[in-house]
């Protein structure tokens, strides 16, 4: 789950930058940043669950 959630922010984040008309290493920052947040967000997602289940 958090290797997906991580590959989705890396992709939303090349995504924003294209749109801000951004070049290559504004690309790679924004999709490196992005997805450390979406990875974390479903880190602590994933535990709320397990730790909900018992």
């Amino acid at each position: 789950m958090v290797w997906i959630a991580a590959a989705l922010g890396v992709l939303f984040g090349i995504y924003q930058a294209k749109k801000r008309e951004g070049k290559g290493l504004d690309m790679a920052q924004y999709g490196a940043v992005y997805g450390i947040v979406f990875a974390i967000i479903a880190l602590i997602i994933n535990i709320l669950i397990l730790r909900q289940g018992g």
